[in-house]
């Protein structure tokens, strides 16, 4: 019988009811497979959809959130949960219902290229303050002018994993993992003129990195790359090596 961190089959049965109707099927044995809570993807669904998954979440977790929530669907949400516990990030694009805490060590650092890519760059940030990790960003510090990120070179050192979030030809990642002698996360934008085909281009130079070591999240994933840097950390205070 498989049991997978100490999990049996059996138990990936929940105790309490995940059906929503006839439009979601909630995971709430996901943190205990994974170490990462179920988390709701926005787009596509109604925002009272929405508003019933992420209460359903906080009842049984005390904290959730959704990714990819538009300005206007907040705004129906709020309304229909009318909680103060609710929190949207307009800039990121996201809401959480509950009060995150910083529960596990480490610290990540979140940089962008650009101005234009700090949406993406929230998204990863709120998402990491969700999971429990502590953060701190390094902003507007691409290629174009590399003084900027030297410049801020001594206060990027302390972080344990970097996430790197840049469009246009996407170079920065192989810069900083040519540098740095932690994890880096590669997050493709899709921000920059024709010729970068929606966060391609990127995303092709960063898969194609020469600085070896360099991992990379699908386009505009800040959410995954987020996801990635809580688990090298987890993994990290779990053997007991410190962050």
């Amino acid at each position: 019988m498989w049991s997978g961190n100490g999990l049996a089959w059996q138990s990936l049965v929940a105790m309490y009811p995940s059906n929503l109707g006839d439009f979601a099927h909630l995971d709430w044995e996901r943190t205990a497979r994974t170490g990462i809570p179920e988390v709701v993807w926005g787009l596509g669904k109604t925002p009272e959809q929405i508003a019933i998954i992420l209460q359903q979440m906080y009842e049984r977790n005390g904290l959730a959130m959704a990714t990819r929530i538009s300005p206007a669907v907040a705004q129906v949400i709020e309304g229909q949960l009318n909680s103060r516990d609710l929190a949207y990030d307009p800039l990121g694009e996201t809401l959480v219902l509950g009060t995150p805490t910083v529960r596990h060590p480490g610290l990540v650092g979140v940089i962008t290229a650009g101005t234009a890519d700090q949406k993406v760059a929230q998204e990863a940030v709120v998402t990491l303050h969700y999971l429990g990790f502590q953060s701190q960003s390094f902003r507007d510090v691409g290629v174009a002018g590399i003084q900027r990120l030297l410049q801020r070179w001594a206060e990027i050192q302390p972080c344990d994993v970097l996430i790197v979030v840049a469009g246009m030809e996407g170079a920065l990642p192989s810069v900083v993992a040519g540098l740095s002698a932690v994890p880096v996360i590669g997050v493709p934008t899709s921000i920059g003129y024709g010729a970068q085909w929606q966060g391609l281009a990127p995303l092709l130079t960063m898969l194609n990195s020469c600085a070896p070591g360099l991992a990379v999240v699908n386009i505009d994933n800040g959410f995954g790359a987020a996801v990635l840097a809580g688990k090298i950390l987890r993994l990290l205070a779990r053997r007991g090596e410190g962050c």
